[in-house]
């Protein structure tokens, strides 16, 4: 039993042991370092030509339930929330990760699906994750990845800030402001999207892409317009709709000037929920994305 904890440990760090080709000693394979570890023939290819992992909802490893409910939630919702057990069933529906930030860069991810929202009543202005329930500061998020990035030099990230809620202008300039700080020389101004490869990055040690879905990347050229990586959203609890959905997107998506990303996630819908309302997200529709032939979600675009 201990050797199997010790596996699955490895597992969630992405670092596993596996025989060589002699079969005759280990090799260990650490993703935390995968893109410094790809063979040379790959570093100047364009990175919207790679298929690079990502995750959905990237931060909602962990939510608070005893805060408001977030304003990406309707009306009716925030009325029922009053109701402790409300929150509680909430969570189980919000949580779409089981690892931290640092865990999920240990294992290989690469794209992370960012919604943000500031908190009612909050004087300073702080922003925070968001999904249904409020999550960790923004400000803490940035510095756990930068943290990872100081030590794996050669590895590249694509911050995707998707959604924003009950952000005015002064909202906008703090969360930009704090992107600065925590990355400063770090960040790639935006540029052709054919011309981004790992040889140019890391020449320039340039490691974080930040894309941001609202009229404000227009006055920081750090800031990589949304359209620049549609995430085209099958919206389905159906995994044979779902494949279908992402064949035919992959097959029809820009041929140049963006990436790409494939979500291959299942939508609950209300009913969803109310059939499975104990059990969660995790128990009700997880499970059936492991007869899906992709990554939970793959941010790629080939020529």
């Amino acid at each position: 039993m201990l050797a199997v904890r010790k596996v699955r440990r490895k597992l969630r760090m992405g670092t596993i042991c596996s025989p060589s080709p002699s079969g005759t000693k280990t090799l260990e394979v650490c993703n935390a370092d995968w893109m410094a570890s790809l063979p040379p023939l790959l570093h100047n290819v364009p990175l919207s030509n790679l298929a690079i992992p990502g995750s959905h909802d990237s931060f909602s490893y962990w939510v608070d339930e005893k805060s408001p409910v977030g304003p990406d939630q309707t009306p009716a919702i925030k009325r029922l929330a009053r109701i402790s057990l409300v929150k509680k069933l909430m969570k189980k529906w919000s949580v779409t990760q089981n690892l931290t930030f640092r865990e999920q860069l240990d294992a290989g991810i690469r794209y992370f699906d960012l919604r943000v929202s500031s908190k009612p009543g909050d004087a300073d202005q702080e922003i925070y994750f968001i999904h249904g329930l409020f999550g960790i500061r923004v400000w803490d998020g940035l510095m756990e990845i930068d943290s990872f990035l100081t030590q794996h030099p050669q590895e590249i990230v694509f911050l995707d800030f998707n959604h924003f809620y009950a952000m005015d202008e002064a909202h906008h300039k703090r969360l930009i402001l704090r992107i600065q700080e925590a990355f400063g020389n770090k960040l790639c101004s935006a540029c052709s999207v054919e011309s981004m490869t790992l040889q140019t990055l890391w020449e320039k040690k340039c490691q974080v892409l930040i894309f941001y879905h609202c009229p404000f990347y227009k006055q920081y050229p750090f800031l990589w317009p949304g359209k620049k990586i549609p995430a085209p959203w099958a919206n389905t609890t159906s995994v044979r709709k779902l494949i279908l959905f992402l064949e035919t997107t992959l097959s029809e998506r820009s041929p140049h000037g963006s990436f790409h990303v494939s979500q291959a996630i299942l939508t609950p819908r209300v009913k969803t929920i109310a059939r499975g309302l104990v059990g969660g997200l995790k128990n009700t529709l997880v499970h059936r994305l492991a007869s899906i032939p992709v990554s939970p979600l793959r941010f790629s675009r080939r020529s």
